[in-house]
């Protein structure tokens, strides 16, 4: 159902209320409602399929060519591969300004297989999985593209309509590079949504993020027989993740830091000549990014003169805070009004408190009512990239 508010979003966007009246309004909003409606089965249909595949950033191969494909059936002129990553692609319909963007994620996370239950049971064991519902995001945003393509195939909107299928935002940020290679620039206005657990217009920011490798390097000797000749580059990956968990202390309640190793050796009795951690910051803004990045640098040349060996830390990715958009929100809150709550069937609440109660919650249901539209300083949540 979210889908319909992005199309209606959008179409207030192509035409102010005070443009056409707001009995054309109305008729607009009810024929992209029925657009909806009309492709409903096969957007679902994608969204499983998508959930199938199941495919982790940079790899999703099958579910970009799935909802490409779509895009292109339904009469979008679709470019793939731009920006050089064979995954992310641009499906557009029409000419000349507004020109609207919308944007749709469709990666999984490593690890997450899952089959559709309501327990933890995995369609194959270390695979990657859907843990965010992007899945639905591809899908819902192409929904909501192709109502407003619609609309101005009839002659009732004029403008331009792109659907961004933009890849790999659990990892890599796939729209960092879609951004350099300069395609959002021309654009007026550029939406998304995400699938959450409540319905509302979003007025938070999100959280900046910095993806770092640090990367040691030292002296392999038998760790029995000849270990003093060693340097071990284990020992200053960990003493560096030592000094990152004592930095937690000293600052802000903002910050998050968060890590994995990534090459830790191969067997114990050889002393590690390399080792690698793979970090992310976040904070509310990217100052405070900024701030923290240079103390986890002092702590990585710490650690590697502990150990006796040498360290490079490398800059992978990155991303700014969201900026707040006050009159869009504005608009998503009264569009979504008038489309009205999501309602769940029985089975539906049934099937989250059986998640719930696996997860060890409280089940509670879902609650498909629509959250008054908060206040921009609220506090910023974690989650999702």
């Amino acid at each position: 159902m979210k889908k319909t508010y992005c199309a209606i979003t959008l179409l207030l966007f192509f035409g102010p209320l005070h443009l056409f009246g707001q009995k054309t309004t109305l008729k607009k909003k009810q024929e992209v409602l029925a657009s909806v409606a009309k492709h409903q089965d096969e957007l679902v249909a994608i969204s499983d399929q998508v959930w199938a595949f199941a495919e982790p950033a940079m790899m999703e191969y099958r579910s970009a060519k799935v909802l490409a494909d779509y895009a292109e059936a339904q009469g979008f002129t679709v470019e793939r591969g731009v920006a050089d990553i064979p995954t992310a692609f641009i499906a557009s319909y029409g000419l000349g300004s507004t020109i609207i963007g919308i944007l749709g994620e469709f990666d999984a996370l490593p690890g997450l297989s899952q089959k559709a239950l309501p327990t933890k049971e995995p369609l194959e064991i270390g695979a990657a999985g859907h843990g965010c519902g992007h899945n639905m995001f591809g899908a819902g945003s192409l929904g909501a593209a192709l109502a407003i393509k619609e609309l101005m195939e009839e002659g009732k909107l004029k403008g331009t309509i792109r659907f961004y299928g933009t890849t790999a935002e659990e990892d890599l940020a796939g729209k960092v590079y879609m951004a350099r290679a300069g395609l959002f620039n021309d654009l007026d206005v550029c939406l998304d949504w995400h699938p959450a657990y409540e319905n509302e217009a979003n007025m938070a920011s999100s959280q900046a993020v910095s993806d770092y490798s640090i990367s040691f390097k030292g002296k392999s000797a038998h760790a029995a027989a000849d270990p003093w000749n060693g340097r071990s580059a284990l020992d200053a990956a960990e003493f560096f993740t030592t000094g990152i968990n004592s930095l937690r202390e000293h600052v802000l309640p903002t910050v998050r830091m968060h890590y994995v190793y990534t090459d830790a050796g191969k067997v114990p009795n050889v002393i590690p000549d390399k080792a690698s951690v793979w970090l992310w910051i976040r904070d509310s803004k990217r100052s405070g990014v900024a701030e923290v990045s240079e103390r986890m640098k002092e702590i990585a040349q710490g650690a590697a003169l502990m150990a006796g060996v040498e360290v490079e830390v490398k800059l992978n990715s990155g991303l700014y805070e969201l900026l707040i958009n006050e009159a869009g929100a504005k608009i998503l809150q009264k569009n979504m009004e008038f489309v009205g709550p999501i309602t769940y069937t029985d089975k539906e609440l049934a099937f989250a408190n059986e998640i719930m109660g696996e997860y060890g919650a409280e089940p509670k249901g879902i609650s498909g009512e629509i959250k008054p539209l908060g206040s921009e300083f609220q506090e910023v949540p974690g989650g999702s990239t």
